[in-house]
C-alpha cells in the first residue's frame, strides 16, 4: 500500500510516502499563489507514482491565508430579528487597553451583508415565534439574488437548543438558490455564546468556497495524473476527514498544518515510550508548539485568527513569528528583533538567492556557521553566504559587532520568542515544562532545541528521524476524527446521571451518523470531555469524563473529577463550598490506525566527518559535523557537534550528549 502525506507550509511544502519498508521524504519551495502546484509539485520532484497512491493525506494553509489576506468568499449573514449587529458589537474587552486608536478586529461581512429574519426560540428550545418563511424567500429573491454573494451563513438565536428554523431557512434558500453553499451554525458550533457561534459560523461560510475550489484543482491534477486513491483532509483537531467531507466544513481546516506536526510527533514519541512532551515545530514562517499528556496533544474548545474567534475543536497549538525566514530588524527604541514579520517563500531569506533584501534567521544561522550553504537540503538548494553578510552589515555597524556576534544574537532573540510560546502550553496551563521532553522538528527546530531546553529546565530531547518533514508525517499518522459538541446545562445534583448519560448517547449517534454520510466505515473509538464550572463562573474547565465506566460514574465523582482540575489550573478548588455544573459536552470520534507508518529507516548516505566554524555566545570554535545517517542504533554523539540530513541539521551543544534509540530518534540529555 502506497500512503503519501504533503504538507503546504508558509516557506517549503513537505513530502512523506511509504510503501512497505521504502520512504521517499523531500521539501519543495511552496507556491503561494497557487499552493496546489507546489502540493504536486512536492510529489513530482519525490518521483512518487500518482497513479499508484493508494491513500492521499493533505494539509495546508489555504483556509488560514484566505481570512488573514481577506481572501475568501463573500458572503451574506442571516440572523434572527434584533441581532443585525452581533459581528460588529462583539464583545466588550479591549485587546490593547493602552491603544487610543485601538479598533475591534473587523468582521468577515459588513453590516450592509447581514440581514434578519423573524423568528425566535429560547434556550430551551421551546419556539417562541414561528419562522416568518416569506422573510426568508424575501431575502433570497432580493438581495442574496442580486449582489453577487458567494455564500451564506445562517446564525440564529439559540439555533443551539433546537436547530428546525435554521435547517428550514437553508432548504428555502436552497430552493431558490441550488448554486448558493449555506453554512448554519448548528452544524458547526453547536453551542451557547451567541458572538463566538456567529464568527464561526461566519468563517465557515466565508473559506468554505475557497477550500471548495483548491480541492478541485488539486483533485484535477492528480486525476490528471491517474489518482484513484483515498484523499483526505487534515483538520485543525489533529485528525482527517475525507476531501468530501472538508468542502462542507471547511472551517475545521483552519490550523491543519500545526495540527498535523502535533500529531505526528506525539506518534513517534510514543512509539519509543515518551508519553509526556513539549512539541516544537520551527519552519520556516513561523513556530508552532504543544503539550502532549500521556501521549495526546491537548485539545482546546476555542482559538482566534486574525482576532476572529473560532469555537472549533483545535489542537491546544500556540504560534509565534519566529521561524527560519523571520526578519531581523530594530525597533523604535533601538532594539534587535525578530520576527514576526516573515520573508515567506517569495523571495525567502537573503541566502536562497532569490532577491530577499531583509536579514533574517535563516541568513544568521549561515553567517555564525550554523548551517552550511553546500549541505543546506542536503545540497539540494544553492545558499549564498555573501547575499547573507550584506543583509546583515548595516546591523552589524550600528550596534558595533561582528557579523557573526549580531547573527547570534538575532538567534538568541529568536530562542527567546520560542521559550515563551512554551511557557503558555505548559505552565500557564499548570505544567511544569522540566517534567517533559523536548521534540523538535521543522526545518530548524532541532537547531535551536538544547539551547531552548537549557532556558526551560528541560534535561531529554528526542529528535525524531526526517526531522524536517515530521508534519507531512502526520499526515499519514492521523487518525480519521469528528468531533460533536453540544451545550447542556446540567448542575451536579443525585439524579442527574441519567440526563448525562442520555447527552453523551445522542451525541455518540450523531457522531456515527456523519461517519456514515462522509463515507468512513468502521467502529470508531469515543472519548467525551464536559465543560465544568462553578455556578456564577464565566468560564469552564475540561473534565475527561471516563466512558467506560460511564454508566456506573456517579455525580459525587464526576464532582471530584472537576476539583482535580480545577486545582490544576487555578492551584484551588473550594472543594464542597460551591455548586457545580456542567455547561456543554465535546464528544470525539476516531476511527485508528490499523499500522502505524515509520520513517525509521535512516538514508543511506556516507560520513562527512569534516568541520564548521561556529560563533556561538562570544566563542568562536570549531564544531566537528557529522551525517546524521552515520551514527549507528546505539551509537552516542557528544557535543559541540552539527548532524546534517537532507531535511534538517542538529546542533548538539558543549555540555550535551546523547545516542540513537532503536526507533532512529536522536535522545540527547544535559551531561553538564
Amino acid at each position: 500500500m502506497l500512503r503519501a502525506g504533503v504538507e503546504v507550509g508558509g516557506t517549503f511544502t513537505d513530502l512523506v510516502a511509504v510503501e512497505g519498508g521504502k520512504v521517499i521524504v523531500g521539501k519543495v519551495p511552496s507556491v503561494p499563489r497557487s499552493p496546489d502546484e507546489g502540493a504536486y509539485n512536492a510529489l513530482v520532484a519525490g518521483a512518487v507514482p500518482i497513479d499508484r497512491i493508494d491513500d492521499l493525506v493533505h494539509g495546508s494553509t489555504v483556509a488560514t491565508n484566505a481570512v488573514l489576506e481577506r481572501k475568501g468568499a463573500r458572503i451574506a449573514f442571516i440572523t434572527t430579528q434584533g441581532f443585525r449587529d452581533v459581528l460588529g458589537l462583539q464583545r466588550h474587552d479591549r485587546r490593547s487597553i493602552y491603544d487610543l486608536s485601538y479598533q475591534k478586529p473587523a468582521s468577515l461581512a459588513p453590516r450592509r451583508d447581514c440581514f434578519e429574519v423573524r423568528e425566535r426560540i429560547l434556550a430551551d428550545g421551546m419556539v417562541e415565534t414561528a419562522l416568518d418563511e416569506v422573510s426568508v424567500m424575501r431575502l433570497a429573491d432580493g438581495p442574496l439574488a442580486q449582489a453577487g454573494y458567494d455564500a451564506v451563513a445562517v446564525c440564529l438565536l439559540n439555533a443551539y437548543a433546537n436547530p428546525a428554523h435554521e435547517a428550514r431557512v437553508a432548504e428555502l434558500i436552497r430552493s431558490k438558490l441550488p448554486n448558493l453553499l449555506v453554512t448554519c451554525s448548528s452544524d458547526v458550533a453547536r453551542e451557547f455564546r451567541e458572538y463566538e457561534r456567529a464568527s464561526t459560523t461566519v468563517l465557515a461560510a466565508y473559506v468554505q468556497p475557497v477550500i471548495a475550489r483548491y480541492l478541485e484543482r488539486f483533485e484535477g491534477k492528480l486525476k490528471g495524473a491517474g489518482f484513484h486513491g483515498k484523499f483526505s483532509i487534515m483538520q485543525s483537531s489533529g485528525g482527517r476527514t475525507p476531501a468530501e467531507g472538508m468542502k462542507r466544513n471547511a472551517v475545521t481546516a483552519l490550523f491543519s498544518g500545526p495540527a498535523a506536526g502535533a500529531t505526528g510527533a506525539a506518534r513517534l514519541a510514543a512509539r519509543a515510550g515518551y508519553r509526556n512532551l513539549i512539541t516544537f515545530d520551527m519552519g520556516g514562517t513561523s513556530t508552532d508548539v504543544c503539550l502532549v499528556v500521556d501521549g495526546e496533544p491537548q485539545l482546546a474548545s476555542e482559538t482566534e485568527i486574525d482576532g476572529l474567534p473560532v469555537r472549533t475543536p483545535v489542537l491546544d497549538i500556540v504560534s509565534v513569528g519566529a521561524g527560519g525566514g523571520s526578519v531581523v530588524w530594530v525597533d523604535d527604541g533601538g532594539m534587535l528583533r525578530a520576527g514576526p514579520r516573515s520573508t515567506g517563500a517569495d523571495p525567502g531569506p537573503a541566502c536562497y538567492g532569490r532577491g530577499g533584501t531583509l536579514p533574517s534567521v535563516t541568513d544568521a544561522h549561515v553567517i555564525r556557521g550554523t548551517i552550511r550553504p553546500k549541505a543546506f537540503l542536503g545540497g539540494r538548494m544553492t545558499i549564498e553566504r555573501d547575499k547573507a553578510c550584506s543583509v546583515f552589515a548595516e546591523l552589524a555597524s550600528r550596534f558595533g559587532m561582528s557579523l557573526e556576534e549580531v547573527a547570534d544574537s538575532a538567534i538568541r532573540i529568536a530562542e527567546a520568542n520560542i521559550v515563551r510560546a512554551i511557557q503558555i502550553v505548559s505552565t500557564e496551563r499548570g505544567h511544569d515544562p522540566r517534567d517533559y521532553a523536548l521534540l523538535p522538528f521543522g526545518g530548524a527546530g532541532p537547531l535551536h532545541a538544547a539551547r531552548i531546553a537549557e532556558d526551560l529546565g528541560i534535561r531529554t530531547i528526542l529528535v525524531p528521524p526526517c526531522a524536517g518533514v515530521i508534519s507531512a508525517y502526520g499526515l499519514l499518522a492521523a487518525d480519521y476524527v469528528h468531533h460533536e459538541t453540544a451545550t447542556r446545562r446540567i448542575e451536579l445534583k443525585p439524579g442527574v446521571e441519567d440526563e448525562i448519560r442520555a447527552a453523551v448517547a445522542e451525541m455518540q449517534a450523531r457522531a456515527a451518523q456523519r461517519f456514515q454520510e462522509i463515507g468512513i466505515e468502521g467502529n470508531p473509538k469515543f472519548d467525551v470531555t464536559a465543560e465544568m464550572r462553578f455556578v456564577g463562573q464565566a468560564f469552564e474547565v475540561p473534565v475527561v469524563l471516563p466512558l467506560d465506566r460511564l454508566d456506573k460514574l456517579t455525580v459525587a465523582e464526576i464532582g471530584d473529577l472537576f476539583e482535580a482540575a480545577h486545582e490544576r489550573l487555578y492551584r484551588h478548588g473550594a472543594a464542597g463550598r460551591k455548586r457545580i455544573e456542567i455547561v456543554a459536552f465535546r464528544l470525539g470520534a476516531a476511527l485508528p490506525l490499523e499500522a502505524l507508518p515509520t520513517i525509521a529507516s535512516p538514508e543511506s548516505v556516507g560520513d562527512i566527518a569534516e568541520t564548521a566554524v561556529v560563533t556561538e555566545r562570544k566563542r568562536t570554535f570549531d564544531c566537528p559535523v557529522k551525517a546524521r545517517a552515520s551514527i549507528p542504533l546505539g551509537g552516542k554523539v557528544a557535543g559541540p557537534l552539527l548532524l546534517e540530513d537532507s531535511t534538517s541539521t542538529i546542533y548538539v551543544p558543549e555540555g550535551w550528549g546523547g545516542e540513537v534509540d532503536q526507533w532512529y530518534n536522536l535522545v540527547l540529555r544535559r551531561v553538564a
